[in-house]
């Protein structure tokens, strides 16, 4: 009896010993098994391949009148939108000729048709690639063409965007459908009158019968370092990891999800769509996000997880205070890039809702979730998930923008504590697929003999912090890329647009940091030609016409020289940190208006710096 007892209090006791040793105990012990758990079902996948739209179907069989799409007030079950997606299938089989294996981009906003149409694609055996529809002229046209697209679907709201470059699709011979009924435009055809005239029935699963977790699923574009956009090959092994997101933040069966975010990002499709699909449950979809709308939406549909971006918790603490702002239904928020003081004031309006927050790139290789809600911190290291997917964390030199290497040649881990750049190794079970038809690139985000001779890994281009306790936090982004408004900027591209400016002889990008804001607003130097003078509306006309807003410099200095290095590499960092103010800058600057530049004035600084002066 005594034995007995004696087992029974240390058992007892255990759980408080091991949370006053460490008090993520619990959470590190509930990621394990979660981990386990998706690393069984991967196992599985790989001996009976099943695809994310099988995924779909089983779940349309189990439960065909739950409700999966709620939009603008109107519901879609399960069994309606693999109906609807059965249709378009069939239409796009008859008119577009689609055979298994070819890509069709995709360029439509937030509606319920995008989820129709890449369900059809998905039962034909063909890759959609996820065109932002952001985008217009020269990079709508590369984004199109480096994924080899047979066809492109086009929103009807999105029409004048694909009709400035038509003439060359129609060069290439690409089929264009838009989502109408009619289509007076010629060389592109309507898509919804053919899709109401197809059949329902379901399609033959050998249509896609020669998938496997290595087939490509996706393109999904990304900005990367340098140049235009990229297009990341997105095989089905990684739709399903980054759809198993939900599973670790704890999303349930009956939950409802409110989707805001973009489908062209990974973060809205593949964490929050597959995910969805994963989980079985309910989406509430919308075009895009609205602050004043988010919680009445959440309100009304009974929305219990919410996805994020750290801008969009912010623009939600800036809302005017409210009675009933604990009046809502919503535990979980899962994404990425919350400050930490953003992520206290959001705790302290909005109520005790489990804030998942993450870190990983669209294309990576490697990534973290802070599964435990630690403040602050972008994931938390586990030995279990190092195992399968080992990564390093080594010193960098941000002036020669490479790493630093010992006498041997090999590259020298940070100590915790220490800031270094995160890398990932490639190799059998932490594949890098890259970019589509961009071999340069590819090798370019490829680091090797970093540890031994004949290693590869994979650069992420991110500075990160781990602490004592094993939490990582994210410090700086390198090379020439900013993130603002959440979308990744390519300095490059908006300085090759600029360069078509007809006063415009050299320019320089960067992004600046701005109090009060997360990532870098965009900023651009510019040397004018000679006798030539500053048009603040034309230059503002160009930009709009062929940037998307978040990528449209906001400041703008005039200097008689750009700086360079020995190499002619245009030095950024500098600049950088003299940031906009105009009482320390003596060239002059401009300010990005609604309608135009205009001179930057101590009293737009003033607003800005004090946060009365939206951005």
């Amino acid at each position: 009896m005594m034995i007995a007892y004696i087992i029974c209090t240390v058992l007892a006791i255990l759980p408080i010993l091991l949370y006053l040793r460490n008090p993520y105990f619990f959470g590190d012990l509930n990621y394990a098994i979660s981990a386990l758990r998706i690393g069984m079902r991967m196992s599985k996948l790989k001996k009976k391949f099943v695809s994310i739209l099988d995924c779909f179907l089983d779940k349309v069989a189990k439960h065909p009148h739950k409700k999966f799409i709620i939009f603008e007030g109107t519901s879609y079950t399960y069994s309606q939108a693999d109906k609807e997606s059965n249709k378009v299938a069939r239409a796009l089989s008859t008119h577009a000729h689609l055979m298994a294996g070819d890509t069709v981009a995709l360029f439509v906003e937030n509606e319920p048709q995008y989820v129709w149409v890449w369900l059809a694609l998905a039962k034909l055996g063909c890759v959609a690639a996820l065109l932002n529809h952001n985008i217009r002229s020269r990079s709508l046209l590369h984004c199109f063409s480096c994924c080899d697209a047979k066809a492109l679907i086009v929103g009807a709201e999105l029409r004048g965007a694909v009709e400035e470059v038509l003439p060359s699709l129609r060069q290439q011979g690409i089929r264009v459908f838009i989502l109408s009924e009619h289509c007076d435009v010629e060389g592109i055809d309507s898509l919804s009158d053919k899709i109401q005239q197809a059949s329902d029935q379901p399609l033959s699963p050998e249509l896609r019968a020669n998938m496997n977790l290595k087939t490509p699923a996706l393109y999904i574009y990304t900005s990367g370092t340098t140049g235009l956009p990229k297009a990341a090959v997105i095989n089905h092994e990684r739709v399903w990891l980054s759809s198993f997101l939900q599973c670790i933040a704890g999303v349930r069966s009956n939950d409802v999800i409110y989707i805001y975010l973009p489908l062209y990002h990974s973060s809205g499709f593949l964490m929050g769509l597959c995910g969805a699909i994963d989980r079985g449950i309910t989406v509430v979809l919308r075009r895009k996000f609205s602050a004043s709308n988010f919680w009445n939406d959440c309100r009304k549909y009974n929305v219990t997880v919410i996805q994020y971006i750290g801008e969009v918790m912010r623009y939600l603490c800036n809302t005017p205070k409210r009675e009933n702002e604990m009046d809502h239904k919503v535990r979980v928020a899962v994404g990425n890039g919350i400050r930490g003081d953003t992520w206290t004031e959001f705790l302290k309006r909005f109520g005790n809702i489990r804030i998942c927050e993450c870190y990983g790139a669209t294309e990576g290789n490697v990534g973290f979730v802070n599964y435990v809600g630690k403040i602050g911190a972008i994931g938390r290291e586990h030995f279990l998930y190092k195992m399968s997917n080992p990564y390093a964390f080594i010193r960098y030199d941000t002036e020669k923008e490479e790493p630093v290497r010992d006498s041997k040649g090999f590259c020298i881990e940070v100590p915790k504590g220490e800031t270094g750049l995160l890398v990932g190794k490639i190799g059998k079970q932490s594949l890098f697929t890259g970019y589509a038809k961009n071999k340069q690139q590819t090798e370019k985000k490829k680091l090797k003999d970093v540890f031994v001779k004949g290693d590869v890994y994979f650069n992420s281009g991110d500075l990160l912090r781990v602490d004592n306790e094993g939490f990582v936090y994210f410090q700086d982004r390198i090379g020439d890329t900013f993130r603002w408004k959440g979308e990744n900027v390519a300095t490059t591209e908006v300085a090759d647009i600029l360069l078509t400016v007809d006063f415009v002889e050299e320019a320089n990008v960067y992004g600046v940091k701005v109090p009060g804001h997360e990532g870098r607003i965009g900023m651009a130097a510019l040397k004018l030609k000679e006798n030539m003078d500053f048009d603040g509306k034309a230059i503002y006309q160009h930009v709009k016409s062929y940037l998307p807003s978040y990528a449209r410099p906001r400041f703008i200095r005039i200097q008689d020289a750009l700086a360079v290095t020995g190499t002619f590499k245009q030095l950024k960092v500098k600049l950088a940190e003299e940031g906009f103010n105009p009482t320390i800058i003596k060239n002059r600057l401009f300010f990005l208006e609604d309608k135009g530049y205009v001179p930057m004035t101590s009293e737009i600084f003033n607003a800005i710096e004090e946060g009365t002066l939206r951005l």
